[in-house]
């Protein structure tokens, strides 16, 4: 009976409003700049946008194991977020425009050093 009632707690992409997935986007791909894996996060995501779909059907097949390791707890978010491509293509942006974001944060001069 509860195997019914997990299978039935699976959730989709339709059911995250557009604000929260904004907000998961925001939130990855700011991991991802500040981890400084830009370049490399860009090449995985544009190869792997044709099988997105698949990619999340994997993640919902691991979460068993991925939840007991990492604690993750927008896991199910993040899996319904995948299963559509242009979501994929939004976070490649995302992490594009904060990468830049950076770098021309970083060639500002400081007004006190001058």
């Amino acid at each position: 009976m509860w195997s019914i009632r997990l299978k039935l707690n699976k959730m989709f992409t339709s059911d995250l409003t557009p604000a929260r997935k904004a907000e998961i986007i925001q939130k990855v791909a700011q991991k991802v700049v500040d981890l400084k894996l830009t370049p490399i996060a860009i090449v995985l995501l544009e190869s792997g946008k044709p099988l997105s779909f698949v990619g999340s059907q994997l993640m919902v097949f691991f979460q068993p194991i991925f939840t007991a390791i990492f604690p993750f707890t927008q896991y199910d978010e993040f899996t319904a977020l995948l299963e559509e491509r242009q979501n994929i293509e939004l976070l490649i942006q995302a992490i594009e425009r904060l990468d830049e974001e950076k770098r021309e944060k970083g060639k500002r001069p400081d007004a006190r050093k001058e």
